[in-house]
């Protein structure tokens, strides 16, 4: 860690500074750097460029990696959307006065410093920075070596703009790409008050091993959707599509499509929009039976049950009843989403309790589990565990509490 301790310090001084900055001058700033990505757009996708040159167009990180006007566009709206956001700052949760005079308040505050190891998702950079500003927290980044170019880039606008607007610009700082940086991040104990991973399980598994900061787990998404026996046929059709094809590489797109064997006889009307997509399926052999030959279909093995498949591929499992199917999702979900598409009130209902997960959908796509689309702004990461923060993690999730206590002389006897 001592390598880069001198980037913890100044981090660590200079978000002691945010206290003073107001949040109309905050909502000013993140209003200026929207404008300034999309006046700068030419210069990020050049950056950009250099970054996806040196990456393989067929792997899964390439459309997270991506960057386009459009994106770019749409994260200056994110932006915007967080300044238009109330402040989850010094908000009273609890007050009252005790019989001794004492007035008690508890607060919300900022958690202090964040540290954000990711990976190949350069528009985590603007997203991460946003919320930490808005909540009044110090910054860390660790982008990983895929993304360098473009994130070194987005890191130059939002000095600039801090730098215009008197903030403290060291609050804010991106690390190497180097790994020695990761291991210092992981272990800045007295630095940065908690470690949040995105990225593949890989990472977060070694995040959650090697930290010696407290971490919030962003983990991977194994998701499910399950076509009960009363489901919509028109309504799983395109659930199930959007869910898959919408953006493959993301953690709430479709992984394991697990079907009532009643429905079986609609398995070829329901898998030929994804079919028309190119998406690979894997079969279990009650399902591959019922289908109807086709270079994209083959028999699943042990090892497309619990997979993360980050592009155009899915399993399907097919169950006798909505016990076996909660079984199946049981023991393979990673706690991220999970959607039952059904007609029958009383099995929607006990999905909806039983299912252990951070989203669990009613006849939706899983595809909406996302802070924009809850209406948080953006999000920091998705949160698969249960402490602190569960789900999109976005400014109320970003901030702790303490105790304020008023008195005019008491003393304890």
């Amino acid at each position: 860690m001592i390598e880069y301790q001198n980037i913890f310090e100044e981090v660590k001084q200079n978000s002691r500074k945010l206290t003073r900055i107001n949040n109309d001058q905050i909502n000013f700033v993140l209003h200026n750097l929207a404008a300034l990505a999309v006046e700068n757009a030419s210069f990020l996708l050049q950056e950009n460029e250099k970054d996806l040159q040196r990456m393989d167009p067929e792997n899964p990180m390439y459309d997270r990696l991506l960057l386009t006007e459009e994106r770019i566009s749409s994260i200056a709206g994110d932006l915007v959307q967080v300044s238009a956001l109330p402040s989850p700052l010094h908000h009273v949760l609890e007050n009252k006065i005790l019989e001794n005079g004492l007035s008690i308040e508890k607060v919300t505050v900022p958690l202090g410093i964040l540290g954000v190891i990711y990976e190949a998702r350069p528009n985590v950079t603007f997203d991460v920075f946003a919320l930490a500003l808005k909540s009044g927290n110090g910054l860390v980044l660790k982008g990983g070596s895929d993304a360098d170019h473009s994130n070194r880039a987005i890191m130059t606008l939002i000095h600039q703009v801090l730098e215009n607007h008197g903030f403290p610009t060291q609050a804010f700082q991106l690390m190497p790409p180097d790994r020695s940086a990761t291991k210092g991040l992981l272990e800045a104990v007295g630095f940065v008050d908690v470690i949040i991973p995105r990225g593949s399980q890989g990472l977060i598994n070694f995040v959650r091993e090697n930290a010696k900061v407290p971490v919030i787990e962003t983990g991977a998404g194994i998701v499910h959707t399950y076509v009960d026996e009363s489901a919509d046929l028109e309504k799983a059709k395109a659930i199930i599509l959007n869910s898959k094809t919408r953006r493959p590489s993301v953690c709430n797109s479709l992984d394991c499509l697990v079907i009532h064997e009643s429905r079986l006889a609609d398995l070829n009307e329901l898998l030929q929009p994804l079919l028309e997509s190119e998406v690979q399926v894997f079969a279990d052999e009650q399902a591959f039976n019922s289908l109807e030959p086709n270079a994209l279909i083959s028999k699943a093995n042990e090892s497309h049950f619990g997979t993360e498949f980050l592009s155009l591929k899915m399993s399907i499992k097919t169950v006798t009843s909505l016990d076996e199917a909660l079984d199946h999702i049981a023991k393979y979900s990673s706690k991220h989403s999970e959607a039952i598409v059904s007609e029958n009130q009383e099995n929607i209902q006990r999905f909806l309790l039983e299912v252990d997960a951070a989203a669990v959908y009613e006849n939706a796509s899983t595809a909406f589990t996302d802070g924009a689309q809850f209406g948080l702004g953006a999000e920091i990461g998705i949160s698969t565990q249960k402490l602190h923060a569960r789900g999109p993690m976005a400014l109320k999730e970003l901030c702790s509490y303490k105790w304020i206590i008023k008195g005019n002389g008491q003393v304890r006897f």
